[in-house]
């Protein structure tokens, strides 16, 4: 396998007393597109931050595209793309003014016009920002982080605030991106959009990745729980137990459900955290 495209040992960053990211290790290959999950505090925003040169570290080794974040240059921010949790806002330029400005900082930016079109603001291209609601100008922020044609594309929490149909319009859009060889982080909440998104996912709890792959990986060994009308129980061999009852009931099981594991049951339990009710 090619030397990956982010390579993370040992990295480490804290705020006080306070230990945002403890010893996280990682690797993401050329073309993948990678899913970070964790819950609040988990030091998702702050890992990707340290790999966007964002932001210093305190400790570990890191390098993104081959270079070590910390001594970013001009040439290295130009092969990224970023779409941060918060950015700030050009109230009294208009959608198309914004984009089209960004993309002249690019040496091979995507058509702009294009941009806005597939982030669904064709109808706002002549709106001031200051006019859109809260889900738009994260489009924007969208449109900001793709316009530059990156190579390396960092999303956290990309779709905060949008409506489904915007989401289902982001979610084609970065399967675009992916098909054509960007290699894309991911930070989300969204079980789902991980799941419909990533070739690969990694859950971090208390500044470290706990497990990473595929969602069929990370289930693997989760008990299903079977259940039927006079029962249940959880088993990592649900058929077997299957078997075992349709030849003890003579037949059909009366009442009978099989729940798979899912990635949110692998999810609460990578992380500690309880289902909610």
């Amino acid at each position: 396998m090619n030397e990956p495209v982010i390579r993370v040992r040992g990295l480490r960053k804290g705020y006080g007393s306070t230990v945002a990211v403890d010893g996280l290790d990682l690797d993401v290959h050329e073309g993948e597109t990678l899913a970070v999950l964790g819950p609040n505090g988990a030091g998702k925003s702050t890992t990707v931050q340290i790999l966007s040169a964002q932001l210093g570290r305190d400790g570990g080794e890191v390098t993104v595209l081959g270079t070590d974040p910390a001594r970013a240059d001009r040439r290295f921010r130009s092969r990224l793309g970023i779409v941060s949790q918060t950015t700030g806002d050009l109230l009294e330029l208009t959608v198309g003014e914004v984009v089209r400005h960004f993309a002249a900082y690019y040496p091979r930016p995507r058509d702009p016009e294009r941009v806005i079109a597939e982030v669904g603001l064709t109808e706002q291209a002549r709106w001031k920002i200051r006019r859109l609601s809260g889900g738009q100008r994260r489009r924007v922020d969208v449109a900001l982080g793709v316009v530059g044609n990156p190579e390396l594309l960092f999303l956290d929490e990309p779709t905060t605030g949008f409506d489904p149909e915007a989401r289902r319009r982001f979610w084609g859009l970065i399967r675009s991106l992916a098909a054509d060889g960007t290699t894309i982080v991911l930070t989300t909440h969204y079980l789902d959009e991980a799941a419909e998104l990533a070739d690969r996912i990694a859950v971090i709890a208390e500044g470290r990745i706990r497990a990473s792959g595929t969602v069929a990986e990370l289930v693997d060994g989760d008990e299903a729980l079977v259940a039927w009308r006079d029962g249940e129980a959880t088993t990592d061999r649900p058929t077997t137990l299957v078997a075992e009852l349709s030849e003890a009931y003579r037949g059909e099981i009366p009442g009978l459900t099989v729940a798979r594991p899912s990635l949110e049951d692998a999810y609460l339990r990578l992380t500690g955290r309880e289902a909610i009710a």
